[in-house]
């Protein structure tokens, strides 16, 4: 993605939504892309690769209106890689979303994960933070990924992520059923 842009993008489309399947909508996206607009859409749930896929697929007038694609991807959760990589593929830019499990993947998760996570971040001379963005940011198709910082020190270890991303490494499998995962997000309380 190009710096200067202008994007809009269809937040949380679900198959329940048929959003995607709108001609009207999707015919009015197309207009805005051949405007200049870069067209996205935000994925969300356990049947965030089959909704990619869908996407993938939309074509009004031989035109697909989408660009961008972002999904919740992490070492709980990475259901939704292939379709990320597809979608890569396809020329969209991917833009990865909590890849922290909404404080899972840290100190104060509290999660069954965070002694492996802390081993493993140890080991690296880093935070649990730092190592869960880490393995966002080296994938492949990940062009943009989200770190949810909103003090100083957790915007400071975030940032030493880019380093631990290019590193050879090995991300350990500490990953959820989708629905499972999406059923524990659900549950979480917000604060």
């Amino acid at each position: 993605m190009a710096t200067g842009f202008s994007c809009t993008k269809i937040h949380s489309a679900t198959l329940e939504s048929k959003v995607l399947e709108n001609v009207d909508v999707l015919r009015e996206l197309v207009r805005l892309r051949a405007n200049g607009l870069v067209i996205g859409l935000t994925v969300t749930g356990p049947d965030q690769p089959r909704i990619i896929r869908q996407a993938l697929q939309v074509r009004v007038d031989g035109v697909n209106p989408f660009q961008v694609v972002q999904a919740t991807w992490n070492l709980l959760e990475p259901s939704a890689a292939t379709a990320l990589e597809e979608a890569k593929a396809g020329g969209w830019s991917v833009i990865v979303k909590e890849a922290l499990a909404n404080g899972r993947l840290t100190d104060r998760g509290g999660d069954e994960h965070v002694p492996i996570l802390r081993q493993e971040a140890v080991a690296r001379g880093t935070t649990i933070d730092a190592f869960a963005l880490a393995a966002a940011i080296s994938q492949p198709w990940a062009d943009i990924v989200l770190s949810g910082a909103v003090t100083i020190a957790q915007l400071e270890s975030n940032v030493t992520a880019v380093a631990i991303a290019r590193e050879p490494t090995g991300w350990p499998d500490i990953s959820e059923a989708a629905t499972q995962y999406w059923s524990r997000r659900s549950a979480l309380v917000w604060q």
